[in-house]
């Protein structure tokens, strides 16, 4: 790295600097949960996202254009300066992860849309709901809604509509592809910036950090998917659970085992994806066996 580069921006997971007109955007392998970055890195994650990144980019830019210019090397890629929009674009076909949590405590109007009584987790929605955040690169992203984000200032009404029909189809091209690789892909972020007048994609398109990835071939509804995904929703789960940490407080150490295992979804997310490797050859651990080993390593210690 040419150490005479201006850093412009130190986000969660990525650097980003200034190469005159243009970004040079460097994926590191930090990891956030929870939008906290976490102690510890995960091994080879840089470089899963950006190939990933890469993958995608070049395949949709036909769809809705995009920032990406050239992968510098194998972390970091050159890309069109653009003035971000500062919201977070979530559209979701399936009941899960937050929205789940909210549901079951007995939220039914989502982006808009009113859900019926009844549904389980991970079941497939009515209808696919744009969900949209507040973005920030530190602290915890709020929903935001359409009437909201104008009297902000963040957007125009026209510019509303026209990332709410860019986000749909985008779901709906990477949908397709990701089923074709035998995965569901049940939600994805996405964001985006003007560059000389032209609204366009930047950050990420769907990869371990922005999207979930569900194996069809063990998809089960009602159920958690971990077992089986290539998502981040392990290690978040995996932090609720094992340490009570959602966000507030220090975030904690983690343990090897769980670092290697999120790597293996890093990694998986990107080659199994752009065809190169199938599910079953990553040997997933679930988050019950991962729980199961390490209260048993904290036993035999105490004894």
């Amino acid at each position: 790295m040419d150490r005479s580069l201006q850093l412009l921006r130190k986000g969660k997971v990525r650097d980003v600097y200034d190469l005159d007109g243009e970004l040079l955007i460097v994926a590191s392998d930090r990891v956030s949960a929870y939008d906290v970055v976490l102690p510890d890195e995960i091994p080879h994650k840089g470089e899963s996202l950006t190939k990933l990144s890469a993958y995608w980019f070049t395949r949709t830019n036909a769809i809705v254009p995009n920032h990406f210019l050239e992968c510098v090397d194998e972390r970091s890629i050159r890309a069109v300066k653009a003035k971000r929009v500062d919201i977070e674009w979530v559209v979701r076909s399936r009941m899960y992860g937050s929205m789940w949590r909210a549901y079951s405590k007995g939220k039914r109007e989502f982006g808009g849309v009113k859900l019926p009584d009844g549904l389980r987790m991970a079941d497939e929605l009515p209808q696919s709901i744009l969900t949209p955040t507040t973005k920030s690169d530190i602290g915890h992203d709020v929903d935001i809604t359409k009437n909201e984000a104008i009297k902000q200032g963040l957007l125009t009404d026209g510019d509303w509509r026209v990332l709410e029909e860019a986000s749909f189809r985008l779901y709906e091209f990477y949908h397709d592809e990701v089923r074709k690789r035998g995965m569901i892909l049940p939600d994805f972020k996405v964001e985006y910036g003007e560059s000389r007048g032209t609204l366009i994609q930047i950050d990420e398109p769907p990869t371990h950090d922005s999207a979930r990835f569900w194996a069809e071939k063990y998809f089960e509804a009602g159920k958690e998917q971990e077992a089986h995904a290539l998502d981040k929703e392990f290690l978040r789960v995996f932090l609720r659970e094992y340490y009570g940490f959602t966000g507030e407080g220090t975030p904690p150490r983690l343990p090897q085992m769980v670092i290697q295992e999120v790597s293996k979804r890093c990694v998986g997310a990107c080659e199994v994806i752009d065809g190169s490797m199938r599910i079953d050859d990553l040997q997933l651990k679930s988050l019950n066996e991962v729980l199961q080993e390490l209260r048993g390593e904290e036993k035999s210690q105490k004894t």
